[in-house]
Parts: structure tokens; C-alpha cells; sequence
């Protein structure tokens, strides 16, 4: 019996990959794989070099990604006998904005003689030491009151593409001479596995200050804030290529290696979080999509542009074609709370979050006496400044363990509070909030918290992997109807929409105890995100200047 037409759909994430292989008649997940990557987050020794990186630098190995790429699919493939023939699409997604510099055929100068220099690898999402950059093009933009200001609430921070080129630029000059391209990793991902680079509009859009009309901003622009940088689309290019596009078959010699037809198509590159929401069955206006895992990424859809303070951008079709897709999001979610099991307590992850769950469980609301400020990666939104720190304020000698974990998890739940109020102030209502990713699993009492404190109901839905379902959904775009497809994405993420796994419903009592402590958080959230933030930037400079004397 032959099998009905299926679709694979590949996550990069910070510390791993996700594959996914799809039945598209069914919508069963037929198989998941997830590989680690052998370098994971390189953050202190560039590997086989010994050269020891500077505060707020985060890498990957390209290599990493080709690496897990090739063992996701034979894994999946491998779970499900039989399926390869069936495979019309590749969908890939990757958190961004994560860039790397490359020759003109696609080979990472991680590959060439420029190994042992730090610029040479590729910029993780969360590589904040660019931050000075990224101010200096606020300070400028403001003061020329560039337009495109505005798509992104107002200022712009070190995890886009910009301030980590020009840091390139200002920092290793052989680098940035000898990389042709600086690249996304999911477009880069996209060129190894068809030979040709078809750049996506979405983290274009989000992440590289682009606009369907207008391009990027101008070399005026630039030349104003660092004279010499004239060509601020030498390195990226000028066309981008909408979601859902065909980018092109597989190589032949790359798909007789993973066991595929050479018909497969692949699909234009796509951004971690945003694949989520058609991934989730996302499609209205009334909708607060959250995907929760190391960060979290939030995604709301309007068939209006709205120009407000305090999102990390706003472009049209950039989530779900004909509507305006808005981001927001907090940097240290599952990064945070990892931080606090490892480095603090001593143990592993896996084994110790599970029992500090169990045990803020337990507690109350508001009896840990504690709130934090969730800033361990700085602050997305509605603040917009990476060089912000973590706060805990409340501590005595009866504080435990598991007060503490609890309060760091209410810190995320107040954070989405206040994304959530300002998109409120600024007329959007939501009826729910979708959480999905590893944490929205793991972690009920945290779903509970959002529930609590936001007073919104919460529903889980019942994927393993929500974006990797949703660029399976987008490689069965690209394929097309005519081969087993679709026609376009929102018919996908209908008729394929996973179940619903849990539900969360806001407590009464619960919510009305949180909006006193909300009180209490949003009191120090101003006063040391906006007043004083100079305080927290001052620390970090001491620490900067501190490790470069060591």
C-alpha cells in the first residue's frame, strides 16, 4: 500500500536540531529526532584554538548544523520504514538573528585559515557583545529620524544582523574582506542542502532593518553612524524570497546520501518562533502565540500595521502571508533556569528542575516573599537592552531553593504580563495564549503562572516539536497541491492543527494576589530597566574591564 505524500521539517535550535517527519493527510508525527550539536553554545574557548572569548559572546560551528541535519533525517527516516519515497518537502527553520560569514559558494570561513578568529564562526541569537554597536545606530537613527525606526519599536538591539556585521567590520577587518557573504544560518542551511542561495524575507524583514520597498536603510545612514561602511548590502544581497517559496530541489549527490528522491523541494528559510504559529494552528488576530525554550519568541498576527514602542518588529506576510506579524519576546527563559540548576546548585538539569518544580509547586503565590527581574540575557521587550543584568530582590536567610526557582519562573510570567499589556495599550485584545516549545511541556506550574498572572486562559497544543511541524507545513507549500501539498500555509495549519494537550485557567485569587506583586515587579522593572539602568550597565562595564585586565 503506498504511503500518503509526507513532508520533513528540520528546527535549529541554541543547543540542538529538531527533525520531524510528517504525514500529510493524517497530520500524525510519524517521527522526531533531536541531536545535540558537538560544540553546543561556544561561549568561552573557541574550540582547538584555546583563545578564550570575551563577556557576552555566543557561537556555533556551521558544521554543527550539516552534522545534525544528516542524522535527524536518517533517524527519522530510519523510525518509519518505507516513507522516503513519500518525502515531497524539506522545511527548515533556525533561531536568528544567527549569521555567519561565508565565501561566495557557501563555504564558512570556519573552513579556511581564518579558523582561530573568533569572527569567523557564527553570531548566535544571543552574541550581545555587539550592544555598543547597536546603540551607536539607535543614537544615529533617532537623531535623523529614520522611518524604519519605528517597525522595531523604536530601537534596535545587538542580536540583529547589522551591529553584529559591523562589529566584524570595526573588529577583524581580514574577516569581513574575506567573508562575500554574512548570511542567516537557516538561509545558509537552505543553500548546502539545494546549491543555491534563495534568501528568506523574514528574518530579512525582522533582523536586517529590509522592506520590500526601500531595501535596507541608506548608505547615508550608515556612512553618519560609521563613516567608511558604505555598502550595508555588500554582504547580504538585495532579493529575498517570500515564505512558502521553492528554493529549489535537493542536490542530487546530498540526496542520495540522506536516501531521498532528488524531487524533494525545499522551502525558503523560515525563523525558529515564527514557524511555531502555523505549527500550533495558530491563525487569528485574538491569538498570543508564545514558543518557550531556552528564550521566548512572541508572535501576534493583525491585518493592520501598528507602529509601537517596546516589540522587536513588525512586516507584513512575515509570519502568515496577507496579515502584519509582530515579535516580541524575553531572552532568558530555559537559559535561566538552567543557569540556576547548574551553575548554582551543582546538578544536571534533567534530574534537578523536575524536583525544584515539584517544589515551588508547593508554595503559594507570594509566599517565597521574592521577584525577580528576569534579565540574565539583558532584556527583548519591551525594554530593548541587552546590557540590563538579573535581579533578585526580596532575599534573607530563610530563602530556598525552591523560593527562589519559583520566583524566577513568576519573573517570566510578569515579563509576559507586561509584552502582553503593552500590546494592549496599543488596541490589541487576545482571547488566549498559545504556549508551545520544551518548556511549555515540562513546566506546567510555569503554564499555570502565565495563566495566573496574565488572567488568560493558556492551551498547550499536542505537538513534540511546533516548529519543526510548522516548516514541515511550509515544505509541503513549496511542494505544492499538485504533489500532495498545499496551496498556501494558512490551509495547511487548518487542516492540519495538532490537538490541544493541555489547558490552563487563570485562578481568581491567584490572579488577583499576582497583580499586587505585579505592582511591586513593574516598580523595579521601570525604575531599573528606564530610571537607573546605568546602575545594572555599570556593573557590567566593571566585569568587562575586569576580565580584560585577567
Amino acid at each position: 500500500m503506498e504511503r500518503p505524500p509526507c513532508a520533513i521539517g528540520i528546527d535549529f535550535g541554541t543547543a540542538s536540531a529538531r527533525t520531524l517527519l510528517l504525514d500529510l493527510e493524517s497530520g500524525d508525527e510519524l517521527s522526531v529526532a533531536e541531536i545535540s550539536y558537538e560544540h553546543g553554545v561556544i561561549d568561552e574557548i573557541l574550540p582547538g584554538a584555546q583563545v578564550r572569548l570575551p563577556l557576552d559572546w555566543a557561537l556555533h560551528d556551521p558544521d554543527d548544523y550539516l552534522a545534525t541535519l544528516q542524522k535527524g533525517i536518517a533517524r527519522v527516516l530510519q523510525d518509519a520504514p518505507g516513507a522516503a519515497s513519500s518525502v515531497i518537502g524539506i522545511g527548515v527553520d533556525a533561531t536568528s538573528c544567527t549569521v555567519l560569514p561565508a565565501s561566495a559558494d557557501g563555504a564558512p570561513l570556519t573552513r579556511s585559515a581564518l579558523r582561530n578568529r573568533p569572527h569567523a564562526w557564527a553570531k548566535l541569537w544571543k552574541h550581545h557583545a555587539a550592544q555598543p554597536v547597536a546603540d551607536r545606530l539607535n543614537e544615529v537613527a533617532a537623531a535623523r529620524s529614520e522611518a524604519w525606526l519605528s517597525r522595531y519599536g523604536g530601537r534596535i538591539s545587538s542580536e540583529w544582523y547589522f551591529p553584529k556585521l559591523i562589529e566584524i567590520w570595526l573588529e577583524d577587518k581580514e574577516v569581513y574582506e574575506a567573508a562575500d557573504r554574512f548570511v542567516e544560518v537557516v538561509d545558509w542551511v537552505v543553500w548546502q542542502l539545494t546549491g543555491t542561495e534563495r534568501r528568506s524575507a523574514c528574518p530579512a524583514a525582522y533582523k536586517a532593518l529590509w522592506a520590500e520597498e526601500g531595501g535596507v536603510p541608506s548608505a547615508e545612514f550608515f556612512e553618519a553612524a560609521y563613516p567608511g561602511f558604505r555598502a550595508p548590502w555588500d554582504k547580504l544581497g538585495k532579493d529575498f524570497y517570500p515564505l512558502g517559496t521553492n528554493a529549489g530541489h535537493l542536490r542530487p549527490e546530498l540526496a542520495a546520501r540522506l536516501g531521498l528522491p532528488e524531487s524533494v523541494v525545499v522551502a525558503v528559510g523560515n525563523v525558529d518562533s515564527f514557524v511555531s504559529f502555523p505549527g500550533a494552528g495558530a491563525e487569528g488576530a485574538d491569538e498570543f502565540v508564545m514558543v518557550v525554550g531556552t528564550s521566548i519568541c512572541d508572535l501576534v498576527v493583525r491585518d493592520a500595521e501598528i507602529l509601537l514602542e517596546g516589540i522587536t518588529g513588525v512586516a507584513k506576510d512575515g509570519i502568515v502571508p496577507g496579515l502584519f506579524g509582530y515579535e516580541a519576546g524575553q531572552p532568558a527563559v530555559g537559559d535561566m533556569l538552567g543557569w540556576f540548576a547548574t551553575r548554582m546548585l551543582g546538578g544536571e538539569a534533567g534530574t534537578t528542575l523536575p524536583a525544584l518544580e515539584a517544589a515551588a509547586a508547593a508554595l503559594a503565590p507570594a509566599a517565597t516573599g521574592l521577584v525577580a527581574l528576569d534579565w540574565w540575557n539583558g532584556n527583548r521587550s519591551v525594554l530593548a537592552d541587552a546590557d540590563l543584568s538579573g535581579v533578585i530582590a526580596g532575599l534573607n536567610l530563610q530563602s530556598t531553593a525552591a523560593d527562589i526557582y519559583r520566583c524566577l519562573l513568576e519573573s517570566i510570567a510578569f515579563g509576559n504580563h507586561e509584552i502582553i499589556g503593552n500590546f494592549r495599550r496599543a488596541g490589541f485584545s487576545f482571547g488566549e495564549i498559545v504556549a508551545c516549545g520544551g518548556i511549555a511541556e515540562r513546566s506546567p506550574l510555569l503554564m499555570q503562572l502565565l495563566a495566573d498572572v496574565s488572567g488568560l486562559p493558556v492551551r498547550v497544543p499536542g505537538s513534540s516539536q511546533v516548529p519543526a511541524r510548522g516548516s514541515a507545513l511550509f515544505g509541503a507549500v513549496a511542494a505544492g497541491p499538485g504533489r500532495g501539498g498545499f496551496a498556501e500555509i494558512a490551509a495547511a495549519a487548518r487542516t492540519l492543527r495538532p490537538p490541544t494537550a493541555q489547558r490552563y485557567r487563570p485562578r481568581p485569587e491567584a490572579t488577583a494576589t499576582y497583580a499586587r506583586v505585579y505592582a511591586i515587579w513593574r516598580n523595579l522593572h521601570e525604575n531599573l530597566g528606564r530610571g537607573h539602568a546605568d546602575w545594572l550597565h555599570g556593573l557590567k562595564t566593571l566585569k568587562r574591564a575586569a576580565e580584560a585586565q585577567a
